[in-house]
C-alpha cells in the first residue's frame, strides 16, 4: 500500500474510509448531518481529523458514514498505539462541532442535482 492509499468500504448504507484494515476505533465521536456524498464527506473529515490529531502516537484515522432517517451518522476517531487521552476525545468532538468546519464540509459533498 503507498503512502497515500486508503482503505474504502461501501456496505451499502454505511461506508467507512480507513488507513488499516480492519478499521479499529480506540478514540471515537459522533455527530449528525444532512444527506451528502458519503465518500467525498468522508474524506474531507479524514483531513481534518488528521490535521487535529496528528500528534497522537500511532493514530490511524477512521471515517464511517452512514444512511439514517433524515441524513447521515458519521462517526469519526480511529486507533492509537498508546493511551487515549480526554484531551483528544474533546479535540475531536470539538472538530465534529466546529460551525465553519460543518459549513465546509457540507459545501464540498452536497449533492449535485441535474
Amino acid at each position: 500500500m503507498t503512502r497515500d492509499a486508503w482503505h474504502v468500504t461501501d456496505c451499502g448504507d454505511a461506508l467507512t474510509v480507513s488507513r488499516r484494515v480492519p478499521p479499529r476505533f480506540d478514540l471515537c465521536a459522533e455527530t449528525r448531518l444532512p444527506q451528502l456524498r458519503r465518500r467525498a464527506l468522508a474524506h474531507e473529515v479524514r483531513k481534518d481529523m488528521w490535521r487535529t490529531l496528528r500528534s497522537l502516537r500511532g493514530f490511524a484515522p477512521v471515517v464511517e458514514v452512514t444512511k439514517v432517517e433524515g441524513g447521515l451518522r458519521l462517526r469519526a476517531g480511529g486507533a492509537v498505539a498508546g493511551p487515549v487521552s480526554q484531551n483528544a476525545h474533546d479535540r475531536l468532538s470539538a472538530l465534529l462541532s466546529c460551525p465553519d468546519r460543518r459549513a465546509r464540509w457540507i459545501r464540498h459533498a452536497r449533492l449535485h442535482s441535474c
